[in-house]
């Protein structure tokens, strides 16, 4: 196991694409729901416990060795917004070419032949973080943060928020992001056993209205 893998992976500026987009925090801030450190906070934490549990067991999965393709079904049935899988696609297919110059391996190989077009970006993340020699707990750990950490980024831009403030809101979610990534990693590990009907399938239907709002936006910031 890498942990310098890990921290590659886990990295802002690894090139995947993800500083491009808001994870729903630019329509929540347009609504007014997110406007301040506080609001910023309870954001964040809805969608740790919703999306980013999903996207992580998802993640941990992968990086189990779980078929990729019935993976990428499972992650669509589980994203019911169409902007939203757009985007995981989208993303998936940027983390797909970061992934195969770092760690090239040939079950990326096989799923960028699969999916030309991008599968969901946790799985491809699985992948990697496989190829990496990581775990399903590294690999929750790396989608949890990333379901916090796109958006604190992203309201230091829109708010124009103190970026010390943004960092309070992420450290501040700590220990809630490692009991997320443990029971993501834990369902994984019983999905190997029992099947993908045991990864959680959190639901949370604002930020599936916002992202269907916010792709109709003719002019905006982040790309979603």
């Amino acid at each position: 196991m890498s942990r310098a893998a890990l921290l590659v992976l886990a990295d802002g500026r690894f090139p995947a694409g993800g500083h491009a987009h808001s994870g729903g925090v630019e329509p929540a801030v347009k609504a007014g729901r997110v406007h301040d450190a506080a609001s910023l906070a309870s954001f964040c934490r809805g969608r740790l416990h919703t999306a980013g549990l999903v996207s992580a067991s998802l993640a941990a999965a992968a990086a189990l060795g779980l078929d990729p393709l019935a993976l990428d079904e499972a992650a669509d049935a589980r994203t019911p917004s169409p902007a939203l899988r757009a985007t995981a696609r989208k993303l998936g297919r940027q983390m797909m070419r970061a992934a195969r110059a770092a760690w090239p391996s040939a079950s990326l190989d096989a799923l960028a032949v699969a999916r030309p077009r991008g599968a969901h970006q946790p799985v491809v993340l699985g992948l990697a973080a496989r190829a990496g020699g990581l775990s399903g707990l590294d690999a929750a750990h790396c989608v949890a943060y990333e379901a916090v950490s796109g958006p604190a980024t992203a309201a230091v831009r829109l708010l124009s928020l103190d970026p010390f403030d943004a960092t309070r809101v992420l450290a501040g979610l700590a220990g809630e992001l490692d009991a997320v990534a443990a029971s993501a990693a834990l369902a994984a590990s019983e999905a190997v056993v029992e099947g993908l009907s045991a990864l959680p399938a959190a639901s949370a239907p604002l930020l599936d209205v916002m992202a269907e709002a916010h792709a109709a936006w003719p002019v905006r910031l982040f790309a979603s």
